[in-house]
C-alpha cells in the first residue's frame, strides 16, 4: 500500500514538472553552456539509474551476513555520489522531483495548506541501514531503493522539450557552490555515511564541467575562475575523510574565494539573474555582512537613523506597559545582550513566570516567523502580541497610543520617523514598526568568527578553530543551525525557518530527565508533527544568554553540547516518537565538547 501510493505521487511530480517545462519555459539563444551541460546531464543520468540498480540489488541482498549491510551502505554512497553529480541541475530546474530523491527523513510540512509530505530517497535509506538491525527493515528498504530505480530511469523525460539559459544555469551553480559551503560538509544530508566531503567534491566537480564552456582561457576573470575550481577540486580530493576535514581552511582558502571568482564572471558577463534565492548576490560571499538582506523578511522596515532612534527611546518607554512599571527591556536587557539570566521572566503580576524563556533579539529580524513556535511572521506583530498579552506587557492598544501621544517629544520624533503620513502619526502600528527598526537594527557581525572569516587570522584562536570543525562536522550543530547567522534559516536559498523536535527536558539532570510538557508549535498549528516543536534559534552571542533551551532547563554551553551529544531527549530516554533530532550519541569527548564551546564563545559581538 505504501510503496502504490508512493510510487503514485512520484509519476505524478514527474508529469507535472514534464508538462512545466514544455508549457512555461521559452526558447532562448543563450544556450552557450546549457547545450552542452544537458549532454553531459544525459550521461550522468543514466550513470545515476545504474547506481539505483546497484542499491536496490544490494539491499533485495540483505542477510546477516554484516559484509551485505556493508555492500548495501557502499552501494548507497555510491548512489549518492552519482546524484550529486546532478543534484544542481534537478534542484534548480526540477525541485519538486528532486525531493523523491534526497529530502530529509522526516515528515515536511507545508505551509499554511498542511500538506505532508512523507520521507523518501537516500536519507530514508540511510537512517534505516544505520538502525541496529537492518534486516528488520528489509522490506521498506527494498521499496525505497525500488522508487528511486524506477524513477531514476525516467529522468531522461524531463529533458523533453527542455530550454532554459545560461543565465539561469549559471544561478544553479552558484546556488550549489552555497549548498556545499553551508550543507556538504556539515554531513547535513549523509550523518551516517559521512560521505559529505567526498559527495562535495562531486558537486564542485559537476560545476567545473558546467562552466568550462563558458570560460575563456585568454580573459582573466576566466582563468581566475578556472583556477579556483582546480584548486578546490584538489583539495576536497585529498582531504575525503570526513571527521578529520578542515571546514576552516577549505572556506577561507578555497571555497569562499571560489564563490567570490565565480560572483566575478556573471557580473562581467552580465548574467545576473536571482529568481530563486533570497540571498543578496551582490555580497562578496556567504559570510558577507550583506549576504542576506533584510528586507526579504515578513513586515521587514526601510529604517534610517531617526526611526531606529526612536524605536530604540520605545523599546525602554514604560508608558507601553499596563502598569507603567515595565518595557520590553525589562525581559529583553539590551546590557545582557538583550536576554535575562532567567529561566523564564517574571510574568506581569510580579509572582509567577511566563511559559517559556526570553531569547535574545539579537538577529530577530532574520528570521520568517517569530516567537518559540513561529506563531506570527513579523517583528511588528510580535511586538502587538506581548504589548497586549497579559502576562507580559497587560497594555490596551488605545490607552497607550492615548498616552504617547501626549508627549511634545514623541509627536516630533514620530513625525521626523514617519512623514508621509497624515494625521495622528502615534498609532500602536507605527510604534510596533519603529520597534521593529530598532531590532532589525541589532545585528552587528563583529564577532571574533565574523573578522576571521573575513580576512583577519588573528581573531581566532587553536581550539576556537578545532570547536568550529567540530560545530559544522562531527557535532553536526551545522546541520540545524545554518550558516551564516548560525539559525534555522535554511540554505541554499534561505525562504525557510526550521522547526525541530529536540526533547528538551523540563530539568537537567540527565540520569532522571523529566519530560517536557510544552506542545511547542502544535499549539498553533494542532498536527501531530508539530507536537514540541521549536524554531530554531541563533547561537551567535550565545556565551551571553543562558541560561538555554525554549524553558531555560540548561544552565550553561556544555550541558547544552552533552545534551546534543547524548541524542536529545530520546537519547536521555524519553518517550518521544516525533523527536527529529536523532537520539544517536555524537561520541564527542569531553575535549570536543569543550571545544565546541569554545567556539560558540568566539561569536559573540562586540555591543
Amino acid at each position: 500500500m505504501y510503496r502504490n501510493k508512493l510510487k503514485l505521487v512520484i509519476q505524478f511530480l514527474l508529469f507535472i514538472t514534464c508538462l512545466s517545462v514544455v508549457l512555461g519555459l521559452k526558447k532562448s539563444t543563450d544556450t552557450t553552456g546549457l547545450i552542452p551541460l544537458v549532454e553531459e546531464i544525459k550521461v550522468n543520468f543514466k550513470l545515476f539509474a545504474q547506481s539505483t540498480n546497484e542499491l536496490q540489488k544490494a539491499v533485495t541482498a540483505l542477510n546477516e551476513n554484516p559484509q551485505s549491510i556493508t555492500r548495501a551502505k557502499n552501494a548507497l554512497k555510491n548512489s549518492r555520489l552519482a546524484y550529486k553529480r546532478v543534484a544542481f541541475f534537478m534542484d534548480y530546474f526540477f525541485q519538486s522531483s528532486s525531493l523523491i530523491y534526497n529530502k530529509p527523513a522526516k515528515v515536511e510540512v507545508e505551509e499554511p495548506y498542511m500538506e505532508y509530505q512523507e520521507p523518501s530517497g537516500f536519507q530514508v535509506i540511510e537512517a534505516l541501514l544505520f538502525e541496529a538491525q537492518p534486516l528488520m527493515h528489509q522490506k521498506e528498504l527494498v521499496a525505497q531503493a525500488e522508487l528511486l530505480t524506477s524513477s531514476s530511469s525516467d529522468l531522461p523525460a524531463l529533458l523533453y522539450g527542455f530550454t532554459a539559459t545560461d543565465k539561469q544555469l549559471l544561478e544553479s551553480l552558484r546556488l550549489e557552490l552555497v549548498r556545499v559551503i553551508t550543507l556538504s560538509i556539515t554531513g547535513y544530508d549523509a550523518p551516517e555515511l559521512k560521505s559529505g566531503i567526498m559527495e562535495a567534491e562531486q558537486s564542485v566537480r559537476a560545476v567545473q564541467k558546467a562552466l568550462l564552456p563558458l570560460l575563456n582561457r585568454a580573459d582573466p576573470v576566466s582563468l581566475s575562475l578556472l583556477q579556483g575550481l582546480n584548486k578546490t577540486v584538489a583539495y576536497l580530493h585529498q582531504h575525503p575523510d570526513f571527521d578529520s576535514f578542515d571546514r576552516m581552511e577549505f572556506l577561507t582558502v578555497y571555497a569562499l574565494p571560489l564563490q567570490e571568482q565565480l560572483s566575478g564572471f556573471i557580473r562581467i558577463s552580465k548574467a545576473d539573474l536571482n529568481t530563486q534565492s533570497a540571498l543578496n548576490y551582490k555580497a562578496k560571499h556567504i559570510f558577507s555582512r550583506d549576504a542576506i538582506p533584510l528586507n526579504v523578511f515578513p513586515g521587514a522596515v526601510k529604517t534610517d537613523a531617526k526611526m531606529v532612534a526612536l524605536g530604540k527611546k520605545l523599546f525602554l518607554e514604560n508608558a507601553l506597559s499596563g502598569n507603567l512599571k515595565r518595557n520590553c527591556g525589562s525581559c529583553h536587557r539590551p546590557d545582557q545582550y538583550f536576554n535575562e539570566p532567567l529561566k523564564t521572566s517574571v510574568a506581569f503580576d510580579g509572582k509567577s513566570n511566563v511559559p517559556r524563556n526570553a531569547p535574545t533579539l539579537l538577529y530577530a529580524g532574520f528570521q520568517y516567523s517569530q516567537f518559540w513556535d513561529g506563531r506570527v511572521k513579523s517583528l511588528q506583530e510580535q511586538v502587538k502580541a506581548v504589548i497586549a498579552n497579559p502576562q507580559e506587557m497587560n497594555g490596551e492598544h488605545q490607552v497607550i497610543m492615548e498616552r504617547i501621544s501626549r508627549s511634545a517629544a514623541y509627536q516630533r520624533d514620530f513625525k521626523g520617523s514617519f512623514p508621509l503620513l497624515k494625521g495622528n502619526l502615534i498609532h500602536i502600528d507605527a510604534i510596533a514598526t519603529a520597534l521593529a527598526a530598532y531590532v532589525q537594527s541589532l545585528a552587528p557581525r563583529n564577532s571574533a568568527f565574523d573578522r576571521y572569516i573575513n580576512g583577519d587570522r588573528r581573531a581566532m584562536n587553536a581550539r576556537q578553530l578545532k570547536g568550529f570543525n567540530l560545530f559544522m562536522g562531527k557535532g553536526q550543530c551545522g546541520s540545524c543551525h545554518f550558516a551564516p547567522l548560525f539559525n534555522g534559516l535554511i540554505p541554499p536559498y534561505y525562504k525557510l525557518t526550521e522547526y525541530e523536535v529536540l526533547g528538551a527536558p523540563e530539568n537537567a539532570d540527565f540520569k532522571y530527565p523529566k519530560q517536557d510538557h510544552d506542545r511547542g508549535r502544535y499549539n498553533f498549528f494542532p498536527i501531530s508533527y508539530y507536537e514540541a516543536a521549536f524554531k530554531t534559534p541563533t547561537v551567535r552571542n550565545i556565551e551571553k544568554t543562558a541560561p538555554y533551551m525554549h524553558n531555560g532547563a540548561f544552565k550553561d554551553l556544555y550541558q547544552v553540547v552533552d545534551f546534543y551529544n547524548k541524542g536529545g531527549g530520546a537519547g536521555l530516554g524519553l518517550n518521544l516518537s516525533g523527536q527529529t533530532l536523532s537520539a544517536k550519541p555524537l561520541n564527542l569527548t569531553e575535549i570536543e565538547m569543550k571545544n565546541i564551546v569554545t567556539f560558540m564563545k568566539s561569536l559573540t559581538d562586540n555591543l
